[in-house]
């Protein structure tokens, strides 16, 4: 099954390729080939905000950094998220786990570790 994760290595493929300039559209067209009988997957703000705060901030390979997105939480959960992985590489494999450093127990994960872990294991997180 397709997941966001996917979508976020697509998209971050589709830009570096050079076939995509903008992530916004990259996003938009990479959840389309993800997820393409569901509008409502589609447009979830959680795992888009996540990529975006990543290509502001220029963490993934191949996107400078710029200001594609308002700053947003997720993105800024994301962009924690890449923090605490170059610590403790062993939390790509719990996603549930990286969320709690990442956010603590308040809240709940809305796939924003996806779009971490699908780029940190592709390996197209920048150092």
């Amino acid at each position: 099954m397709a997941s966001y994760r996917d979508a976020a290595v697509i998209a971050a493929e589709l830009i570096s390729s050079g076939n995509c300039a903008e992530p916004v559209d990259a996003w938009s067209q990479a959840t389309k080939k993800t997820f393409p009988s569901s509008a409502s997957l589609r447009k979830k703000g959680c795992p888009k905000g996540a990529f975006l705060g990543l290509c502001n901030e220029g963490l993934i390979l191949g996107i400078e950094p710029g200001n594609y997105a308002k700053s947003s939480k997720n993105g800024g959960y994301a962009v924690s998220a890449v923090e605490v992985l170059r610590k403790n590489k062993f939390l790509a494999s719990q996603p549930n786990l990286l969320w709690k450093k990442v956010a603590g127990n308040t809240k709940t994960q809305n796939h924003q570790m996806d779009i971490v872990i699908g780029l940190w294991e592709a390996g197209l997180i920048g150092s």
